[in-house]
């Protein structure tokens, strides 16, 4: 029997691999299987096309590519110029954008490269330029403080990490809350959702420069035009980080209001997640802070990744088909779908249930922390992950949550019937498990943790996971 090219892609790419280092190409087929095999739910992981994938193992791997399209440090890089082009085009059309940039390797960098940009074009001072110069492992907290204080101590006011921000929004481990004077605008104690009125006043008050709206773990959509008319009250630069959501942007399940990209002045994203490109990030912006993104390397980042390019252009030019907006709304229906079936089954959802891909369950109603209930679920057969609730008594470790998403199902083809078998199997596992005697441990009976994880089995045999693909 002929092979079709997919798998005759993947089988000579690991009959390569197995010739020099044969453990690494089992690893790689045991991690389809793994995939193959997992209800993952994942709010952050999808899976990437064969396309996608195939178009990260190439010679463009080979090449340094320092500088931009037609102004590059390294000769022979024509062909790279070709494919960042290409994949700036189609982000540009997709979301339209003035300006993209698609260099940055993750959406960490890619918000590294919008924080410096605001700064270098907001700000005068002698000691951004040494900042760029030093290593920053080498500047301490004295040095941050001065630098902060000579920058003008600017200010950023993003959403808190238990409310569902992000650690790049300010958090004080991460370099952003060391670059900025920041504080966090949280959510209604009562309902859960952004009260607008309350991140005005705090921006009237605290003055930020950078006001940054988008979240990881926030389950409802965010008014931007709302947030942009905060922002120019207190004449800051409005930032969206649209890396979870930025799939339903390009589907068009988010728009008007709710679409970033018109309201921003600068938008941050990641290539993966619901957008189902490879890992790597991205900025857009208007022509104003255009320069200043381009000099996201050597500003920020290292050498561009060309194979990513490529990849990311091949993801982009697959969003702009009119499949994708379907795809895109599939996601939510089957978010809603999953939040409303586990509703029905008592579990307490944040918010009380979603707006886009993802789903964020307060386990405390299960007597369990969320890494208790990350591991028991994991035992059975579905990936999660833990994540903070508004104001966790647990912390960040260990957490009271757990945050699911659809774009992976979505994606291997289950719907709504499907989210509501789903539901059953979380709310199972979940309602079996006991605490043991620290947040960490927990009580499942294996016998039960097997039986779901076989229902989870025989869930997703219906929904093949790349079914072109056979790796004999």
């Amino acid at each position: 029997m002929s092979l079709n090219a997919e798998s005759t892609a993947f089988r000579s790419a690991l009959e390569v691999i197995r010739a020099v280092e044969p453990r690494v190409a089992d690893a790689i087929g045991a991690e389809l299987a793994d995939q193959r095999e997992s209800l993952k739910l994942i709010a952050s992981e999808n899976y990437a096309s064969p396309a996608t994938l195939l178009a990260m193992g190439n010679w463009f791997s080979d090449k340094y590519a320092e500088g931009t399209v037609g102004r590059r440090f390294y000769a022979g890089c024509q062909n790279v110029d070709t494919v960042e082009a290409l994949a700036a085009e189609h982000a540009r059309e997709l979301f339209g954008a003035s300006h993209a940039y698609v260099q940055p390797h993750s959406g960490i960098d890619a918000n590294l490269v919008a924080f410096w940009a605001i700064l270098a074009d907001r700000v005068e001072s002698p000691a951004l330029k040494k900042a760029q110069v030093r290593q920053v492992n080498d500047l301490t907290e004295a040095d941050w403080f001065a630098l902060r204080r000579e920058l003008g101590n600017q200010r950023m006011l993003g959403m808190s990490l238990d409310a569902g921000g992000h650690l790049t929004h300010g958090f004080r481990p991460n370099i952003s809350g060391k670059m900025f004077d920041q504080r966090s605008y949280g959510t209604d104690p009562a309902t859960g959702l952004v009260d607008y009125d309350k991140v005005a006043e705090a921006a009237r008050e605290f003055k930020p420069l950078i006001l940054v709206a988008g979240y990881s773990a926030y389950p409802r959509k965010v008014n931007f035009r709302i947030m942009r008319e905060i922002a120019d009250s207190v004449g800051a630069t409005f930032m969206v980080d649209m890396a979870h959501f930025a799939g339903l942007v390009a589907g068009k399940v988010f728009t008007g209001d709710f679409d970033p990209v018109p309201h921003a002045h600068i938008v941050t994203t990641t290539t993966h997640k619901s957008l189902r490109g490879p890992r790597g990030g991205m900025v857009l912006c208007g022509p104003e802070l255009a320069d200043q993104v381009d000099r996201g390397c050597p500003m920020v980042l290292g050498g561009p990744l060309p194979h990513v390019m490529a990849a990311k252009a091949v993801a982009l030019a697959e969003a702009r088909r009119p499949d994708f907006a379907d795809y895109a709304q599939r996601i939510v229906d089957n978010a809603q779908a999953l939040a409303e079936g586990l509703t029905r089954r008592g579990a307490k959802l944040v918010t009380g249930g979603t707006d886009n891909h993802l789903v964020l369950i307060d386990v405390t109603g299960y007597g369990l922390t969320g890494r208790q209930a990350e591991q028991a679920l994991l035992d059975s057969g579905i990936v999660t992950n833990r994540n903070s609730v508004p104001q966790d008594p647990n912390g960040a470790w260990y957490t009271s949550g757990i945050r699911i998403g659809t774009p992976a199902l979505t994606s291997r083809g289950l719907g709504v019937a499907e989210m509501d078998q789903t539901a059953e199997l979380i709310h199972t596992v979940l309602s079996q498990t006991t605490s043991g005697e620290s947040k960490a441990k927990y009580v499942l009976d294996p016998a039960l943790a097997d039986k779901v994880s076989k229902q989870a089995n025989e869930l997703l045999a219906g929904f093949p996971l790349y079914p072109a693909v056979d790796l004999g």
